[in-house]
């Protein structure tokens, strides 16, 4: 259970990417019956330069990352000479079972641990192209908010980083929570975007794009069987041309697009605990309840009957669950 927090503060750090995840898991919501984290911040100095000039006095040291659940990593220079000991302390909180989290360029942090060799990962897109060169081991997907490659997640720049941190209220806690918090932040609860996440949603295309029409209409018929010669005879395009400005427009594929879609409807579902799986399977499109399983297990690291167990509104033994 996510209750001890900790963000590592180096010279140079970009004062908006902390006060995120200061913001984020920092505030004490208890007054709105919310869970309350152990929160600080830490740094092999005692005193830093953030990025706007202005210093900040630091009270704990690198031992404060022994006890943290989760570690966050705001935004630092994209250098090569981070503190040896900051590097090992990262990887031994991973080897404990800690989450890192980095938001926009402390991504780079993560490369010199050797957290990202292996890994999926996303930075701010001006630097993904620096980030894969210098880590050829890291799998870096420039288009996304933000990647959960479990216990590493990393987000892209600056409010991206509300967006992973969101994440993980709701992995944690669930997603009347999560929405809680972020009402208290006054942004929504989950951005669109084209990562395949947790609670991610599917990236849309605004109606200012080609393929909105389509887009909603695959929203709108998720337990439908929709192929791509299907998609591309509704947009009036050869599928080759279809496929090519779907990734275009909205930074994923089709299949992709509708798994994500699928998943997240499944969530919803499940949540409000109406449906026994199988049925909620054949409404989300997976049609059949191990179909489903499949994805939950690969995407989500979880089975449905787990995530209800875990979300569900309703007070257990309310909804009788099928196996």
């Amino acid at each position: 259970m996510l209750r001890n927090v900790a963000a590592v503060v180096l010279d140079g750090v970009a004062p908006f990417e902390l006060g995120v995840l200061c913001e984020a898991f920092g505030v004490d919501r208890s007054d709105q019956g919310l869970p309350t984290m152990e929160f600080d911040l830490c740094g092999p100095s005692r005193q830093v330069k953030t990025s706007m000039g202005f210093d900040l006095l630091i009270e704990h040291g690198l031992e404060r990352l022994e006890s943290a659940d989760l570690i966050g990593v705001p935004a630092m220079p994209r250098g090569d000479a981070y503190p040896a000991e900051l590097l090992e302390a990262l990887r031994v909180a991973v080897d404990r079972g800690a989450r890192v989290l980095s938001v926009c360029s402390g991504a780079f942090v993560l490369g010199e641990a050797g957290l990202l060799d292996g890994r999926r990962c996303t930075t701010h897109w001006m630097y993904s192209g620096e980030l894969a060169a210098r880590f050829p081991d890291a799998k870096v997907d420039p288009g996304v908010l933000y990647v959960d490659d479990d216990p590493i997640i990393t987000s892209a720049g600056t409010a991206a980083g509300l967006d992973a941190s969101l994440h993980l209220w709701r992995k944690e806690f669930g997603a009347d929570v999560a929405a809680t918090v972020a009402r208290r932040m006054v942004v929504p609860p989950h951005r669109d975007g084209g990562q395949a996440q947790f609670i991610e949603a599917p990236i849309r295309a605004t109606p200012a794009r080609t393929l909105a029409t389509v887009v909603d209409y695959m929203a709108a018929h998720l337990d439908q069987d929709l192929t791509v010669d299907d998609l591309a005879a509704l947009a009036n395009m050869s599928p080759r041309t279809f496929a090519r400005r779907f990734r275009a427009e909205t930074g994923t594929t089709p299949y992709e697009w509708l798994l994500t879609a699928r998943l997240a409807a499944a969530q919803r579902m499940l949540e409000r605990g109406d449906d026994v799986v199988e049925t909620v399977a054949a409404r989300a499109g997976f049609g059949t309840a191990a179909a489903m399983r499949h994805h939950f297990a690969k995407r989500l690291g979880t089975t449905p009957q787990a995530y209800r167990a875990a979300f569900c509104e309703r007070r257990p033994g309310e909804v009788a669950e099928a196996s």
